[in-house]
């Protein structure tokens, strides 16, 4: 199994910084980072982690959407590799849904983000993709991006009194979807 990385907090300065561009797909070091990173986040019960959530300041992130108990309706989704992503057209509709963060541990937001977003990344393979995301997994693209860009969800809220605890979150939310 792939080594479980420590995961950095919100007020560690990586976590501010703009990352690099990924130069080399194929690197061995990058190959083992894509795993250890798709490990952390499903021992972490995350749905996405960014290189930067781990103190590598690379512009690469991990959509792994499942079922878990921080997101027990998450659809079911292969962990992916997206490096050097670009969101490259969005839809007009935005939509407020509930977000966390393992880098903002207890805490989660009602952030705004667009529904459907076309996007181009390059897969741990090499190849270059395209594809449309929408609803859940478009959020967390769009969160994950963020962090490439030095920013988390907290600069996206729009007020205070759209901040829950995450065990008011479980209580209040989580039981109310079943």
């Amino acid at each position: 199994m792939a080594e479980l990385l420590q995961i950095a907090q919100l007020g560690n300065p990586i976590l501010r910084q703009q990352a690099q561009l990924v130069d080399n797909v194929r690197d061995e070091n990058l190959q083992q980072l894509i795993d250890a990173l798709i490990a952390t986040a499903q021992a972490s019960n995350g749905v996405g982690i960014a290189a930067p959530q781990v103190s590598e300041s690379y512009k690469f992130f991990i959509v792994a959407s499942r079922p878990n108990p921080r997101y027990p309706k998450a659809p079911e989704m292969e962990p992916t590799a997206m490096i050097n992503p670009r969101i490259i057209a969005h839809s007009t509709e935005v939509v407020k849904g509930w977000e966390g963060c393992l880098s903002l541990p207890g805490i989660r937001g009602l952030v705004p983000r667009y529904q459907a977003i076309e996007v181009e990344y390059t897969s741990r393979d090499g190849q270059l993709h395209q594809q449309e995301l929408t609803d859940f997994v478009a959020r967390i693209f769009q969160h994950e991006y963020d962090h490439l860009e030095g920013m988390v969800f907290l600069d996206r809220v729009e007020s205070t009194h759209d901040l829950i605890t995450e065990q008011e979150y479980q209580q209040r939310i989580v039981q109310n979807l079943g």
